[in-house]
């Protein structure tokens, strides 16, 4: 069966945001009164996989290994079934 992941990926609560930050600045500047701005990246992922929990299994573990870095950023995993 084939499976694709939308993974996005936030800073924690605390952790700085110069991406964020900037922008918010920028903004600022072309005159817009913006509060606070939080940037995240989303990946999308498709996989073969012989259930849906086994695809959330494998893209729980990509995003420990290699996509997120789960001690200064959250993660979530949206999966949908291909057809």
């Amino acid at each position: 069966m084939q499976y694709q992941a939308t993974v996005t990926i936030k800073q924690k609560a605390g952790m700085l945001d110069p991406e964020g930050t900037t922008a918010k600045k920028a903004l600022g500047h072309l005159g817009y009164a913006v509060e606070s701005i939080k940037t995240a990246k989303l990946y999308e992922i498709v996989l073969e996989a012989k259930s849906a929990e086994v695809a959330e299994q494998k893209v729980d573990e990509m995003c420990q290994k290699l996509i997120a870095n789960p001690i200064v950023q959250n993660y979530t995993i949206e999966l949908k079934e291909l057809n």
